[in-house]
């Protein structure tokens, strides 16, 4: 069940994170209507707020290891929790996401992602998901920055398996850009549901960049067994066994 106190100290921070959103949105719209970089502020300062309030509500720390992207890349990441959408936000300069339709309809959340430059596709047919988000990104190429895509598609719990799906291979083919692998341990102390956060060390670790030019199917082989092999050995450091 865990410490009744950091139950209590888990849904203030939870509280606290949601309100400072609404706060923090409110203070940077007039700017990131009339700048991007000012959306790119907004989510940075956010990002790191809850970053900071983490460490100090429920002993969450956080850490970003290896060399942060700064240029034109695919970060192919794994996907535990919100917490590691919020780590890569704040230390990539320009981080855009590939994510799903529904959350453009989400109160301040879907104004700031459509104008970060993130891609909306639609959760249906693969083939018909991998072509709107291959247009989307297309479309988009003359905005620089690290385009954010999660490979499994969805929140994966630590020691749940669940296959790559090829749209990731598809996008870096037809980007020609490097991809940078990142493994994570984040859903060892913040799970996909619930309140209850655990303190500890979570991490997300950038690997060493995969070049353009490889064939589809073997950067997708060397992609999952980079991530998984990575996020496995996080976990396990931070007393998780697989």
């Amino acid at each position: 069940m865990g410490n009744p106190l950091r139950w209590v100290m888990s849904l203030l921070f939870i509280v606290q994170m949601y309100a400072m959103m609404v706060l923090m949105a409110v203070f940077f719209t007039p700017w990131a209507i009339a700048d991007r970089r000012g959306a790119f502020a907004g989510v940075h300062t956010y990002c790191r707020w809850v970053r900071w309030t983490a460490r100090w509500m429920v002993g969450l720390r956080t850490e970003i290891r290896g060399t942060v992207p700064t240029g034109e890349a695919l970060i192919a990441s794994k996907h535990q929790s919100f917490l590691d959408i919020i780590m890569i936000c704040s230390v990539a300069p320009r981080p855009k996401f590939i994510m799903k339709r529904e959350l453009i309809r989400a109160p301040i959340l879907g104004w700031y992602a459509l104008r970060i430059g993130c891609v909306p596709v639609d959760r249906g047919r693969r083939g018909a998901a991998i072509a709107q988000m291959m247009n989307g990104v297309a479309r988009g190429r003359d905005e620089a920055g690290q385009l954010i895509i999660y490979p499994q598609g969805t929140r994966v719990a630590p020691g749940a398996k669940l296959g790559y799906k090829v749209g990731t291979g598809l996008l870096y083919d037809q980007l020609g850009q490097p991809c940078v692998p990142a493994a994570t341990n984040v859903g060892v102390f913040w799970p996909r549901h619930g309140i209850y956060r655990k303190p500890g060390l979570a991490v997300v670790e950038f690997l060493p960049e995969i070049p353009p030019g490889m064939a589809v199917e073997p950067f997708m082989a060397k992609l999952e067994e980079v991530v998984e092999g990575a996020s496995n050995r996080l976990m396990a450091e931070a007393g998780f066994t697989v």
